[in-house]
């Protein structure tokens, strides 16, 4: 669905899109649990792999230009919710890691470089929510205390040696706490929402350095911004139909050095037939980059006996950026 969930995520994903809605549930939700969900999306819309491999085999670098940047992203997450009129509560773990790449060109192939950094984040927390009626109106409000979990790795390699995946080394490792919090509006199937990500900002610094490749000099460092995302969201959910739109208020920084900031506008629409077979489509882009292409979103959700549920979804930009993802739902 296009990766929207600020008023269209369901109580067990409701901590990774908007904590107001784990307390949105069906009469007959006793508990459920997300075991587990994983992804994976590799971007390089600049095709800076493709230039790599072309000058690496021609000794040309004419062709590669030092604006471009590849990345490579996945994760998992778990999570175990239990709605409830009082408090709604959703315990979950999240682990995601974030690569990036961009050339440091010399003067030949043999002297230029790659620059590469991660970062790994792991998250443990509880999101309450609480159902309210406020001047006749319905209202959710939750909030995330969270305990998180930051690593960075920083790579140079020359053009011969690069691969995006292999970012191991310089490793480096601290703990936060953060807070997430959400509200949601609704009247029947109308929802509008708004919810804000790690509201306790931290500049998180990389290991530092120089190091040689071909006999040049390449320094390498970077910073890391982890700071507060405020997304609104709106739709129409309906037993079998829905379809919501969210889109990010402010620009994510990320790696100051690196062309990675992020600002996401998302649509998506799911079908459901008979509670069985959910069928997704959705579309996203982002607005930080002027030539950004947009991706479209396809998925299938099977739900037999309503015990179970596997979803299925895969994202595509063009050949060079494309990603999947798959989720397992048990509830009771």
């Amino acid at each position: 669905m296009g990766g929207v969930g600020v008023v269209s995520a369901s109580y067990l994903t409701a901590p990774f899109y908007n904590p107001a809605l784990v307390a949105i549930y069906r009469r007959n939700d006793d508990a459920g649990m997300l075991l587990p969900s994983l992804g994976i999306n590799y971007d390089d819309q600049n095709g800076l792999i493709d230039q790599v491999d072309q000058a690496v085999a021609t000794g040309d670098i004419s062709a590669i230009s030092n604006d471009s940047v590849a990345n490579l992203d996945f994760g998992g997450a778990v999570a175990f919710g239990l709605p409830n009129r009082f408090v709604a509560a959703n315990i979950f773990g999240k682990a995601y890691v974030e690569n990036v790449a961009q050339p440091d060109m010399g003067s030949t192939v043999t002297n230029s470089a790659v620059k590469s950094a991660s970062v790994a984040i792991t998250e443990i927390g509880l999101s309450l929510a609480k159902y309210q009626t406020v001047l006749g109106q319905h209202w959710s409000f939750g909030v995330t205390p969270k305990f998180q979990r930051i690593y960075t790795f920083t790579s140079v390699s020359s053009l011969q040696d690069f691969a995006l995946e292999n970012v191991t080394d310089n490793k480096e490792g601290e703990s936060a706490f953060n807070i997430d919090a959400g509200a949601l509006w609704f009247f029947g199937p109308f929802r509008a929402g708004v919810s804000a990500t790690n509201l306790l900002s931290r500049n998180i610094k990389t290991a530092q350095g120089t190091t040689l490749v071909g006999g040049r000099a390449v320094d390498y460092g970077y910073e890391y911004n982890l700071e507060p995302l405020y997304t609104v969201g709106a739709g129409y959910v309906a037993d079998y139909f829905q379809f919501s739109i969210d889109y990010d208020l402010n620009k994510e920084t990320k790696f100051t050095q690196f062309d990675d900031d992020t600002q996401m506008i998302r649509a998506g629409l799911e079908v459901d037939l008979i509670r069985q077979i959910q069928l997704r489509a959705g579309y996203y882009k982002n607005l930080a980059k002027d030539n950004s292409d947009g991706t479209i979103t396809a998925g299938i959700g099977l739900t037999p006996l309503n015990l179970i549920e596997m979803d299925i979804s895969a994202r595509y930009t063009n050949a060079d950026a494309m990603g999947a993802s798959i989720n397992f739902v048990t509830t009771y």
